[in-house]
């Protein structure tokens, strides 16, 4: 019988952190300290002024994060690389709802185009300040302004406030090799600021686990995402309960091996989304739409680098306040 989800996670992490001689100076299931008892930083301040609720319904998508062009409903080849070909399968329908408090969703702006873009989840941590999305929703260094965390964002409304990015967390490995040949990593821990009033993420939302090594098969894995979109034709996240395999990729440039999932609908802007499984505790993070070509080639099937040490390292660099790691000088230009 196998470990329940929440006590691997936890068990990971304790091992993780013993393996890599990372320090954790406070377990992640530590109490939480009290809301509101931290002075709201200028950037918390500025944030909730900016993004008002008539911004944030009139924000215009941000360039497609994954690979929305494609029209059709099943990638060519279908079945090459899988454990299971589910193009035999009848493709899941996804369906609008109102959203999580654990995922959201980022805004920004660079002075010339506002958006929306990406999906994130709040994960269990020391601090109760880290959200986990897709590397490459954050990789480019074009600057972005205002760029904050909307947890439940739905219908123009920010139902538990907004909460600045203070540093964000990518591997060097995806920074170096671009997103093709570092799909394996395409992931990113984002630390933020806290509320306006102070409170902490988590402390507001709650949090779900991060699960490294989750497997591949799993028989209901539930997929959110924001369709990056303006709110006139998208105004809320996608939610889908499917069934998750592993795709091995058959392209040299962007090797790896992946979960994979069939939901419909899955357009351009819902990169970061999270693969949830049931644990005990709610939900673990097992996955976030990226990987494999940014996410997918079409929008009825999506894809998520498999979480390793690789990420239980980033997630404790990140707990650390460590300096992220950055793009170098001669980065790649597989972009």
């Amino acid at each position: 019988m196998s470990r329940p989800l929440a006590v691997r996670a936890r068990l990971t992490l304790v091992l993780t952190t013993l393996l890599l001689g990372l320090p954790l100076a406070v377990p992640p299931w530590s109490p939480a300290r009290a809301a509101g008892t931290d002075a709201p930083s200028p950037a918390s301040a500025a944030a909730a002024e900016y993004w008002s609720p008539q911004r944030m319904r009139a924000a215009e998508p941000a360039v497609a994060t994954r690979a929305a062009a494609a029209t059709g409903t099943a990638r060519p080849g279908a079945g090459q690389g899988r454990e299971t070909d589910l193009a035999a399968d009848p493709v899941p329908p996804s369906h609008p709802f109102d959203g999580l408090p654990q995922v959201g969703t980022f805004f920004w702006t660079d002075g010339s185009n506002t958006g929306r873009f990406c999906g994130g989840t709040v994960v269990h941590s020391p601090n109760r300040d880290l959200v986990v999305t897709a590397g490459h929703c954050l990789r480019s260094p074009d600057p972005k302004r205002h760029l904050s965390f909307v947890p439940q964002y739905h219908d123009g409304l920010k139902p538990h406030g907004i909460y600045p990015v203070d540093r964000i967390y990518l591997d060097q490995r995806y920074y170096d090799l671009g997103t093709a040949a570092g799909a394996r990593w395409d992931y990113a821990v984002v630390r933020l600021g806290a509320r306006a009033d102070g409170a902490e993420v988590e402390e507001v939302t709650g949090g779900f686990d991060l699960l490294p090594y989750p497997g591949y098969r799993h028989p209901e894995v539930r997929l959110i995402g924001y369709p990056g979109s303006s709110d006139t034709t998208h105004p809320k996240p996608l939610d889908c309960t499917s069934s998750t395999h592993r795709y091995t990729s058959t392209d040299q440039a962007a090797p790896g091996d992946f979960l994979e999932i069939a939901c419909a609908g899955y357009i351009g802007g819902t990169s970061g989304g999270p693969f949830l499984v049931r644990d005990f505790t709610g939900y673990a993070l097992i996955g976030v739409i990226g990987g494999y070509h940014t996410g997918g080639d079409f929008p009825d099937i999506s894809y998520s680098s498999y979480f390793t040490l690789d990420t239980m390292a980033l997630y404790l660099h990140a707990v650390r306040g460590d300096t992220p790691a950055g793009p170098r000088q001669a980065a790649s230009s597989s972009d």
